[in-house]
């Protein structure tokens, strides 16, 4: 796999990228500090994205990533009957907890603009999974709430 391609991986950019050029960022500036009481925030982030991945690679087939290998089957049950997007949740979970840990304003701005790319990206593979499940799931997308359950 070429360099270019594995940066331009979400997983790569959220869990690697972001805290290294956070650290970089804070130290160069002089204000690197670490709250280890918001790491909570960081581990759960990643383990919903992990944990979700695996949890739909399981029952809905495919591979991580919609445009990869797209899933085989609609996933409904479990945190997908909560969230339509418990994974890219964990991504922006961990990102705040990014942002908390180093209390950072740089890993702040870069969560909230990685939310809005996240958004966007969703509205995009949602168009994806209505060509590709149809009524089902519009039925589900009807049903579920896209980000924050309740």
């Amino acid at each position: 796999m070429n360099t270019v391609r594995f940066l331009r991986k979400s997983p790569v950019q959220t869990f690697l990228l972001l805290p290294l050029a956070t650290i970089a960022w804070e130290w160069a500036i002089g204000m690197l500090q670490v709250e280890l009481i918001f790491l909570p925030v960081m581990i759960w982030g990643y383990m919903q994205y992990r944990l979700c991945g695996r949890y739909r690679i399981r029952l809905g087939g495919g591979g991580p990533g919609l445009s990869g290998a797209p899933p085989e089957r609609l996933v409904e049950t479990g945190i997908y009957a909560w969230t339509r997007n418990p994974m890219y949740l964990g991504h922006i979970i961990y990102m705040i907890g990014v942002a908390l840990v180093f209390q950072s304003w740089f890993a702040a701005a870069i969560a909230l603009a990685r939310t809005v790319w996240f958004h966007f990206r969703v509205l995009r593979d949602e168009r994806g999974l209505i060509e590709r499940f149809g009524t089902s799931y519009t039925s589900y997308k009807n049903r579920v709430k896209r980000w924050i359950p309740y």
